[in-house]
């Protein structure tokens, strides 16, 4: 394996949209979302040891979740945790990995990705990421995946960009737009879903901090002579409360005149809702699908339903909703008005006065 390839996994969200079954103290990404035996992080950090050394994957993630992150992964080292004493958005936590991998090798190229995504040809994410991985060593620039949509999706943000070879020029950033401007963008041709997934040297990214987010970068840099020493949690601790929270999107991405993507067609969903996990789980004959539970289903269809293992179940009558059973908590919600868990989880905190963790 090349010594020189690095990636993080960002592993710091609470996922609060996957309501009851992920929480601030257990957030999806150590759950076994898909019943399969594995959580997401661990089918992600597996993936990335088939092209990068194991040594080389680096987790960030909140200070909150060391233990379950070396629960998970016990492959790893404490020296390969970032661990965040408060949420700061992504660019700083990027900007810690890009320094503190930086200090380890001078020709590094890493990627950065999210520790929860579906990724169905994991063959052919290795091989786009290898293609990232060369272009960016051999070239000052910094890419990003981009899915080829299949449909005007409103949940995502959108990338455009020109030229005929494999590799793009980034010509724009849309966040998420409306109905009608994601089908212009369809028609167009020349738009990707921004996966949220960067490839770059080390060397790149960090001049690129420079550039345009400059305090940030002098804030982090002060702690050169620390990283990878006894003494990084301590400045960690003491300094990174005092960065910007901000995304690499905002701060960097969107500023830089040298952002190039690879278009990717891997089977990519970013598994961020109910109806999301649904697209992708296995389905009876009347489109329902089942994690854990032992389900008869009549006159239902198009559900989803989650519980403890081996709870039985009785659905009937019942037609795109989601159903999911934990602890003490049961949810069961149109799989259409899923947006509303958010608010769902705060009116039971008032209603039944409990701190859901």
């Amino acid at each position: 394996m090349n010594k020189n390839y690095y990636a993080v996994i960002m592993a710091g969200g609470i996922g609060s949209r996957f309501w009851p079954m992920s929480t601030s103290d257990f957030p999806k990404q150590f759950h076994d979302m898909l019943g399969v035996g594995e959580s997401l992080i661990q089918r992600t950090f597996k993936r990335f040891e088939q092209l990068i050394p194991t040594e080389n994957i680096l987790i960030s993630t909140n200070k909150r979740y060391k233990k379950l992150v070396l629960e998970q992964l016990p492959n790893i080292t404490e020296k390969q945790l970032l661990l965040e004493p408060v949420m700061r958005n992504t660019a700083p936590c990027i900007l810690y990995a890009a320094l503190k991998i930086n200090a380890l090798n001078k020709n590094a190229v890493m990627v950065v990705a999210p520790s929860d995504h579906w990724i169905e040809n994991e063959a052919e994410f290795l091989r786009n990421i290898e293609t990232s991985f060369k272009a960016c060593a051999s070239e000052h620039i910094l890419m990003t995946l981009g899915i080829q949509p299949s449909n005007p999706n409103t949940g995502y943000g959108y990338i455009q960009y020109h030229g005929k070879d494999e590799i793009k020029k980034v010509t724009n950033f849309t966040e998420k737009p409306n109905l009608e401007k994601a089908k212009s963008f369809i028609q167009e041709g020349n738009y990707l879903w921004n996966a949220g997934i960067f490839v770059w040297s080390t060397k790149s990214i960090l001049k690129a901090y420079q550039q345009n987010l400059p305090e940030m970068e002098k804030l982090f840099c002060v702690g050169n002579h620390v990283y990878n020493t006894d003494f990084e949690d301590d400045f960690i601790e003491d300094n990174y409360q005092k960065a910007a929270s901000i995304s690499i999107d905002f701060g960097i991405m969107e500023k830089a005149n040298n952002v190039h993507v690879l278009p990717v067609e891997f089977g990519w969903n970013d598994l961020g809702t109910w109806g999301s996990l649904y697209d992708k789980l296995p389905k009876d004959k009347d489109e329902n699908a089942v994690v854990n539970a032992e389900a008869i289903f009549r006159k239902s269809t198009n559900n989803i339903v989650r519980t403890q293992k081996g709870k039985h179940v009785v659905i009937q009558g019942l037609d795109n909703f989601i159903v999911v059973e934990k602890d003490n908590v049961l949810l069961i919600c149109p799989k259409d008005k899923e947006q509303d868990i958010k608010q769902i989880v705060a009116e039971v905190k008032e209603k039944f006065k409990v701190k859901l963790t």
